[in-house]
Order: structure tokens, then sequence, then C-alpha cells
């Protein structure tokens, strides 16, 4: 079973008690599915960098509507690793924004995926 990657998981358990909220993802008919709740948001006057990250994520979207779970099919599963490792090691987003929490009944975390993932 993949748990958060050692670097991310020591930077967190450094600074906090408790294990924090992560973005929830599932994947159907290889397309993977971040949570509504948990996507990023554009900001008008916001952090450059929260925003950056709102736009990036979104640029490599299948489907990234308001109010709807953002869409990531499997050809694009390399650059989102990338993204949520570069954003995460950069520390100025926390684990919550950049680590992917799949369900117990997912039954595999493919393997491009895994350094920014756990289970719930």
């Amino acid at each position: 079973m993949p748990e958060l990657a050692p670097e991310i998981l020591s930077t967190w358990s450094s600074c906090h008690q408790s294990r924090p909220q992560l973005m929830r993802a599932k994947i159907e008919d290889m397309v993977l599915y971040i949570h509504k709740e948990d996507v990023p948001e554009f900001k008008k006057g916001g952090s450059v960098v929260r925003n950056s990250y709102f736009w990036a994520l979104r640029s490599i979207a299948g489907q990234a509507y308001r109010n709807r779970d953002w869409e990531y099919e499997a050809e694009v599963w390399v650059a989102l690793s990338r993204m949520l490792l570069s954003f995460s090691e950069s520390r100025y987003l926390g684990l919550s924004e950049t680590i992917l929490e799949f369900p117990r009944s997912q039954e595999q975390i493919p393997d491009v995926l895994r350094s920014i993932s756990t289970w719930e």
C-alpha cells in the first residue's frame, strides 16, 4: 500500500500532530477525478502561487468546471504528478492541496501517481 512520499511526510510530521485533509481522488475508466471541494480556487487579487497553481492544474484537465469534479485522462498523469510534486516541494502550498487521497475501494494506485498519493 503506498503511503505519502517520505520527504513530504517528514515535513508534515515535524509541524503537525494529525494527518491532513488531502485532495480526494478516484479513478474510473482511466480518468482521474479530483473532488470538486478539493480543487484549487482562483481568487482575483489572491496569492500569485495559488492562482498559478489553479491555472496550471486547470490547463491539463480534460474537464475543469466550477462545482464539478475535475477530470484528468491517463495521458496527463505524468504531468499532473510532476506538477503536484513540484508545488509540494516548494512548500508554498500544504499537503492538503498537493497530495491525492484515494478511497480504500480503489484497488490500485497507478505507479505514475504513487509519489503524490495515499489511501484514505
